[in-house]
């Protein structure tokens, strides 16, 4: 036998014999529950359950991670990937492989036997580009938010530096087709709880279908449940048998701008660094990318660097380099080891790796314990300077100083009121009046301030008892809108002080008298959610370009002093596109918003004259706690969603942990699956259903029991 057919063949056995040592059992939603004997045998399995229900995705996260993604998709996604490559080096990620402790080695390596064992077993697959997964790898997508620190460089100017370019972008859509980003944490105390258990809201807002949801546990003591992003091997957001951790997007900022002056000399590129010049580091980089006519080519830059991070753009004369944290190995440690915690000082001795720079976390246990905590990975910096702009790099004050210690981060632990949260707020509302005070901090641990969804929880929450499982459940989907109860109101005066003879009075006197006896609540039946969104959503894109001018924020802006005009035009335009699409200013929302899936393309679309399903909830910018992102898509009229609630999740911490969830859709990423739309249902209503957690749960509940590749 050739060697290469030995080899392989040696290689094929190895895999089969790991997969062995696991079992996956799908219940009746079609979720993994993945046991192996050891940690390393899991991560192997949920690694192949992914790869079984959606390869496209994992795979699409990997190129979109290592800066591949111009292999699959062509030449305009080069500056994508060059941005990664600035900070993705395979040779620096094969380097921090093989230096890495040996348990992280073999959870690395049993991730990439999955996936390959996954490709070897189904032959039918075939990858856009991956057709080989390698351990080192992993390394490269760590933390499992949407949306990585290094989106934050602007494509647009990083193309202009490294190219002279000005790349291609995608028409500009409405300023409100485009949903906040972030999520809902809710922790409660057992004192507030029907049954002294305290209980954990876990409420991603993401676009549909960017996790899997899965069970992974083995001999070693791993048992962990939750939402898994699509391709990694920790579970990102959910619980254990004793504790649990839900992330929101933070408004921390731990991302900044250098200036730095740039001196050509002798020869060499330098900058300026207090008294000294600092010789300016190169690296080659080389994005290949996939030619209109299917070949392989490649584009060839020198990349730049600083001691403060890559150059991404200039600026009046000034390189800006980028500084952001860049320790793969800590972060994929922590991710990890955060799921096997068991109670609030185990997550925080786990939380000393400070490898965390994006994400809140909210967090509950067993032993009653709740708190409310800011990203660990926060530099120390000098408050004198504006972190929002770039700043000198030639100054030494202006640089990172090491980390904050934890016990210095504005963070709540077991707070006297009872409960925690955070809507991607800022930190100084998390408990109420027991909550972090901004004048205690430097101003860099916040960017994002108050939003309504942080109005509408504190409101919920302050001086509430009694809670147990349904009812956090229900106040999840609350369906009051505080930003409406704030705007409304003003219209109605504006339409009030209309001249008898001016035609708007005529026109919207049934719009107006709708709005001023609505409760402010959406539903399915409700007209005057229609009418307010189609109002709110008008008056928002003519508005965030004039607030931004303003240097107020839109919603300022919105309720200005003097902007009656611009309110009353907006419910006017709102009325004529209800009237022009669907006959009549008076609809109910649930004939207008909507959930459809037609297929699992990463790029979503719509057709109205395909089934669909209502849904009740609103876009969270109008402080809607459920949140579904819907805006008109090209050729359709009604509202489709394609993100907000993604995966949903109450937990009780009893004696025996409890949870009940949905995903939006389904599992599956096969449209031919009975699992592809099966929870849309149980999504719209926020029906959801119980977690089968514990191996008792799932007698009655299995489809299927086999070992990968079986």
């Amino acid at each position: 036998m050739p060697a290469a057919a030995s080899a392989q063949t040696a290689e094929h056995a190895r895999l089969q014999h790991e997969a062995a040592a696991v079992t996956i059992t799908r219940d009746d939603w079609g979720i993994a529950h993945v046991h192996g004997q050891s940690d390393a045998d899991a991560v192997f399995g949920m690694a192949y359950a992914q790869a079984e229900d959606d390869f496209n995705r994992v795979e699409t996260n990997y190129l979109t991670a290592l800066g591949w993604t111009a292999q699959a998709e062509g030449e305009s996604a080069v500056w994508q990937d060059l941005r990664q490559q600035l900070w993705t080096d395979p040779v620096e990620l094969k380097k921090l492989y093989a230096q890495s402790p040996g348990w992280l080695q073999k959870l690395m390596n049993a991730w990439a036997d999955g996936l390959d064992w996954y490709l070897a077993t189904h032959p039918d697959v075939h990858p856009k580009v991956i057709t080989h997964f390698e351990p080192w790898m992993a390394l490269s997508f760590t933390e499992g938010s949407i949306g990585g620190d290094i989106e934050r460089v602007p494509l647009e100017k990083l193309a202009a530096f490294y190219g002279d370019e000005h790349p291609a972008l995608a028409a500009a859509n409405p300023p409100s087709w485009a949903e906040p980003t972030g999520s809902n944490g809710i922790a409660i105390a057992p004192r507030l709880t029907t049954d002294g258990h305290a209980l954990l809201l876990i409420n991603p807002h993401t676009s549909f279908y960017f996790r899997s949801e899965l069970q992974m546990s083995s001999d070693e003591g791993l048992d962990a449940y939750g939402a898994v992003t699509w391709g990694q091997f920790f579970v990102y957001q959910g619980f254990n048998r004793h504790i649990g951790w839900m992330h929101t997007s933070t408004g921390l900022d731990a991302v900044d701008e250098f200036a730095e002056t740039i001196v050509h000399k002798d020869g060499g590129t330098y900058y300026r660094y207090g008294k000294e010049l600092r010789p300016v580091t190169e690296r080659e980089i080389a994005v290949r990318y996939r030619a209109a006519d299917g070949s392989m080519k490649t584009r060839s830059f020198t990349a730049y660097f600083t001691h403060h991070g890559p150059v991404v753009a200039s600026d009046g004369g000034k390189w800006i380099a980028e500084a952001l944290m860049d320790r793969p190995v800590a972060a994929l440690e922590q991710s990890w080891l955060r799921t096997k915690a068991h109670d609030y000082a185990s997550y925080m001795k786990v939380a000393e790796l400070k490898a965390n720079s994006s994400n809140n976390t909210l967090f509950a246990d067993d032993k009653g314990e709740i708190a409310f905590l800011m990203p660990q990975f926060v530099p120390k910096r000098d408050d004198r300077f504006d972190y929002t702009r770039p700043v000198d790099g030639s100054d030494p004050a202006t640089d990172w100083h090491g980390l904050t210690p934890l016990d210095e981060l504005p963070q709540v632990v077991d707070p006297p009121n009872g409960w925690a949260m955070n809507t991607n707020d800022w930190p100084y509302s998390a408990a109420g009046q027991y909550s972090p005070k901004q004048a205690d901090f430097p101003r860099y641990m916040d960017t994002f301030g108050e939003n309504p969804r942080g109005i509408h929880a504190t409101g919920m929450l302050t001086g509430a008892s009694g809670f147990s499982m349904p009812r956090l459940i229900t106040d999840a989907f609350d369906s009051y809108l505080p930003e409406f109860a704030k705007l409304v109101p003003l219209l109605t005066k504006d339409y009030d002080a209309l001249p008898a003879g001016d035609p708007l009075k005529a026109k919207l006197a049934g719009p107006v008298e709708l709005l001023r006896h609505w409760d402010y609540r959406w539903g399915i039946a409700s007209m005057p959610t229609s009418l307010a969104v189609f109002w709110g959503d008008t008056l928002w894109d003519e508005s965030v370009a004039r607030a931004k001018v303003a240097g107020i924020s839109p919603y300022d802006y919105i309720a200005r002093d003097g902007g009656a005009r611009d309110r009353l035009h907006a419910l006017d335009e709102a009325v004529d596109r209800l009237v022009q699409d669907f006959g009549s200013w008076g609809v109910a929302w649930g004939g207008i918003n909507r959930f459809q899936r037609l297929d699992d393309a990463i790029k979503p679309h719509f057709d109205d004259g395909r089934p669909s399903i209502p849904v009740p909830f609103v876009s969270s910018r109008w402080g809607s706690l459920a949140s579904f992102g819907a805006h008109r898509w090209a050729g359709t009229k009604k509202y489709y969603g394609s993100s907000g609630n993604s995966f949903v999740a109450v937990v009780e911490f009893g004696p025996r942990v409890s949870a009940r969830a949905v995903t939006a859709g389904g599992e599956s990423g096969q449209p031919g699956s009975p699992h592809f739309t099966d929870e849309a249902g149980r999504y719209a209503s926020g029906n959801l259903r119980t977690v089968y957690f514990w191996p008792d749960q799932l007698k009655g509940h299995t489809e299927r029991v086999y070992h990968p590749g079986g």
